[in-house]
């Protein structure tokens, strides 16, 4: 297949781009509209969306790139309806991937770390007992303790706070932020004598095993504020949601839509070139990849080569609620980057790409997803009349969203120079 594609011309090669991508597109049309409305049809929906999504980015990005190939008039029509497809049918997936993004985090940040196991200790007045033998609790008074029935106990205690460093699903994140928070600390049962010097109700025995206790739940500002936040988070990813959902079905029974889907249908059969002979697609790529080296360059790439410098973080207290103006350029690069891989894609055909690029821009996707939740972080923070805690909690988050902006540029950073010195 790879000697075929190079064997081709340039309006061969583009035109059988052009005419999968457009098979894809109306195969996921049809999928879509034969899904049926129980769960199973809502995730063969969601994932013929998807699809829809992928193929409306490769077309739109092969007419940007490779338009002085193709009729100026119909690609210049057809290439704004194909991105307000895309950006309609992506909402609803990026709000419902936001709120999880953002669930995930306050669970993380309110949670206290997991304790660390402790190995059995054996009492201050008994030796420790060799293996397979039976010691009497507190040197010959109350009643045995054999080692084989306390290990099996302890394993169990440490295999249960293992379990607890997962965290739970979306689905349960919301009622566990709920639950055990509303409780100052120094208040409840788990801190009631600490630091005063007070026994426990029934003290241990001496020489048996000493395990740390069970984690505590959530306690202090934090705590306090982050089941309001993610109750306030919900509440308004939610609705946002709801309302893409409401604009995506909307758009599917449109006008506009069908005139999209009639433009892919002629697509499918007939590509509408105005090739020369001697045209090439290798000069056309290499300028989508000379814009995307501009682009990288005017980045601060010698900030980004520390994984936290807090730069976005400072950028980020502004009271100005417009998008963040340092995000705007590493958003452009990566709307480079996606055109550049196309393009590789078109040349290349079924051969794989630079995983490079690849890792780049999975690097600018977590880039785009963290500044819009920490966006989202800080729009619910402005809520009027909003408890301080959860004011607190907001904040926390929307520090934590910018950190993993940071995060992101440093991963972005490393990948695009290794990529820079290993390229022939």
């Amino acid at each position: 297949m790879a000697q075929q594609h190079h064997e081709m011309t340039a309006g061969e090669v583009l035109s059988v781009h052009l005419q999968d991508q457009a098979t894809d597109f109306l195969r996921s049309l049809r999928l879509h509209r034969e899904s049926a409305t129980d769960a199973q049809g809502a995730e063969e929906s969601l994932a013929a969306a998807r699809a829809l999504r992928r193929a409306s980015r490769r077309i739109g990005a092969s007419l940007h790139t490779f338009r002085p190939l193709l009729d100026p008039d119909w690609t210049e029509s057809l290439r704004p309806e194909l991105a307000w497809l895309s950006g309609t049918l992506a909402r609803e997936h990026a709000y419902a991937a936001r709120l999880d993004r953002l669930l995930g985090a306050l669970h993380r940040l309110s949670s206290p770390p997991p304790p660390a196991p402790t190995a059995p200790l054996p009492g201050p007045s008994a030796p420790a007992s060799p293996p397979g033998t039976e010691r009497w609790a507190g040197g010959g008074q109350g009643a045995p303790l054999s080692g084989a029935t306390a290990a099996p106990d302890a394993a169990a205690a440490v295999g249960s706070r293992s379990a607890g460093r997962v965290g739970p699903p979306l689905v349960e994140r919301r009622r566990e932020l709920g639950e055990g928070w509303a409780q100052p600390q120094g208040h409840g049962a788990d801190t009631a004598g600490a630091g005063h010097g007070s026994l426990p109700a029934q003290a241990p025995a001496a020489g048996a095993p000493q395990t740390a206790p069970a984690s505590k739940k959530p306690t202090g500002p934090l705590a306090i504020g982050a089941a309001k936040a993610a109750a306030l988070l919900e509440r308004q990813l939610t609705l946002a949601r709801t309302r893409a959902h409401s604009a995506a079905l909307q758009a599917f029974g449109s006008s506009r839509f069908h005139a999209v889907a009639d433009n892919v249908a002629v697509l499918a059969s007939e590509v509408p070139l105005r090739t020369a002979p001697d045209a090439d697609l290798k000069p056309l790529a290499a300028a989508a990849e000379s814009h995307l080296a501009e682009a990288v360059a005017a980045l601060p790439l010698v900030l980004a080569g520390h994984p936290y410098n807090a730069e976005a973080l400072v950028h980020g207290l502004a009271a100005d609620t417009a998008p963040e103006a340092q995000d705007a350029p590493w958003l452009k690069v990566r709307s480079l980057l996606r055109l550049h891989r196309y393009a590789q894609e078109v040349l290349l055909g079924d051969a794989p790409l630079d995983p490079r690029l690849v890792q780049a821009g999975q690097a600018l996707d977590l880039h785009r997803e963290a500044a819009e939740a920490a966006a989202a972080a800080a729009s619910a923070a402005r809520t009027p009349r909003i408890a301080p805690a959860t004011a607190y909690a907001l904040g926390v988050l929307h520090a934590d969203q910018r950190h993993e902006v940071e995060a992101a540029r440093f991963a972005f950073q490393r990948a695009w120079l290794r990529e820079a010195v290993t390229a022939p």
